[in-house]
């Protein structure tokens, strides 16, 4: 089954050019260190699921570019044609010379329904060229204009247009100290006009992604692309072909599908977070080891220390003991509980991999069957050159911290009318915002009440 990406805005823009470049490269790449069979199973799997193949061979990305100024689309289209490797269908983007200031009343309510035709007819077509379509998945930040606002119009509209069709949004947190005056605003009216239409939320935050590029990848000068491509791997270890069944079952049909239905069992919880592990300069990767029993030991240890990376975690974090009807509120300090977990290993020997520490009931909420609530995909293709490489999407209390943060001084900037003005010249009026403020506190309250 295919997946149709869509690129909304400049951050949307640069990291989908990022995510197709890091695809193409795995699937080019003669490090697979499996079978021939199964690495063309592999390529395979991964071409109809992104790209579509052209007459002259070079696989164009089931994707639609969407900007309100010309320059990023333009730059990232002529990237992808140069590269050799792939490049975007020369139709399927849409642009305008304005911007959309960083405002999302304007990007929502203005570019939005003035532009709504032209950008569903591109995604419509796009469509209409996978044999079976699996879903949608949009990329965009939270804290501009054109990728918040015009990206929760468009979400809303694939809602109307596709209603039975899976819609993944990957969202960029902004950093803590911000780019952009208004971005906690941007930020709340874009989660919460999300959560109505969307399936779920994959979330990478900046500065997380910041630290990894600083204190793993050893960069000294980080620059967005820096940053871009290392969300595009993460990306990439989820997205890329696994057996989700035992050996043998042949490659997933809908990683969307599969994704959902293993990570959000209920309406009210789909935040999803995302771990990686190792990750490194490429050049130290010859001289580095890694054991499968190592890296599980590590990745849960991220998870319920809530660690975004695998350098700094704290190893004191212990699950509170079965059997103690310890209310939620007295859980031991820092505890970070899950709804869901999914464990991605790929690479050598992986059939052989003993995952039981994720089967363990205390990490997750008590009204779901533990067994019901882990799931592993696994494939003995390796990924991007490393030989062994683990990945968890989890749902659970990861996001709590940043999300009330946002929440907390997005209203105290509402409370003192900061701003409000060049909303409202919109159409976006206080009323919208003390919705939005009721739907992010309602999903506050109960990824707290885990």
């Amino acid at each position: 089954m295919s997946i149709v990406t869509v690129q909304l805005g400049q951050c949307g823009n640069q990291i989908g050019h990022e995510v197709f470049s890091a695809l193409c490269s795995d699937i080019r790449g003669t490090h697979g260190l499996c079978s021939k069979k199964e690495n063309e199973s592999y390529r395979d799997s991964c071409k109809e699921r992104f790209f579509c193949e052209q007459e002259s061979g070079v696989p164009v990305a089931r994707a639609v570019l969407v900007d309100m100024e010309p320059k990023v689309i333009s730059q990232t289209l002529s990237m992808a044609a140069r590269s050799g490797h792939w490049k975007y269908h020369s139709h399927s983007h849409f642009c305008q010379k304005q911007g959309s200031g960083n405002n999302w009343a304007n990007g929502y309510s203005v570019h939005g329904p003035r532009h709504k035709e032209a950008i569903m007819d591109l995604v419509q077509k796009e469509a209409e060229k996978c044999d079976r379509l699996g879903g949608f998945f949009t990329i965009m930040s939270m804290a501009g204009g054109t990728g918040s606002g015009l990206g929760a119009f468009v979400t809303q509209c694939l809602r109307d247009a596709f209603p039975t069709s899976f819609i993944l949004n990957h969202v960029i947190w902004p950093y803590g100290t911000g780019e952009v005056i208004v971005q906690n605003y941007n930020s709340v009216l874009t989660l919460s006009h999300l959560y109505q239409s969307s399936d779920a939320l994959l979330v990478h935050e900046n500065d997380v992604i910041h630290k990894i590029c600083a204190q793993l990848m050893n960069i000294k000068q980080i620059s967005f692309r820096d940053v871009n491509q290392v969300i595009a791997h993460q990306l990439g270890s989820v997205f890329q072909p696994t057996h989700t069944a035992g050996e043998g079952s042949g490659y997933s049909r809908n990683p969307l599908g599969d994704l959902m239905e293993t990570l959000v069992p209920h309406p009210e919880f789909k935040l999803l977070g995302l771990r990686n592990i190792p990750q490194m300069p490429e050049n130290s990767l010859a001289y580095s080891t890694f054991s499968w029993p190592g890296l599980i030991k590590h990745l849960r240890q991220m998870l319920i220390a809530n660690a975004k990376m695998e350098e700094g975690i704290d190893w004191q974090v212990r699950p509170p003991h079965p059997g103690s009807s310890i209310p939620s509120t007295n859980k031991p300090l820092h505890f970070n509980t899950s709804i869901a977990n999914l464990v991605i290993l790929r690479g050598k020997d992986v059939h052989g991999v003993e995952l039981g520490s994720f089967r363990d009931p205390s990490l997750y909420t008590s009204w779901l069957n533990p067994q019901d609530a882990f799931s592993a995909w696994k494939t003995p293709r390796a990924f991007n050159k490393y030989e062994k490489s683990a990945s968890l999407v989890s749902n659970s209390q990861f996001l709590l911290k940043p999300l009330d943060s946002i929440v907390g001084k997005a209203w105290n900037m509402f409370a003192s009318k900061a701003y409000l003005h060049q909303y409202t010249k919109f159409g976006i009026q206080e009323e919208d915002f003390l919705d939005c403020f009721t739907t992010l506190e309602q999903v506050i309250s109960s990824y707290t009440n885990l």
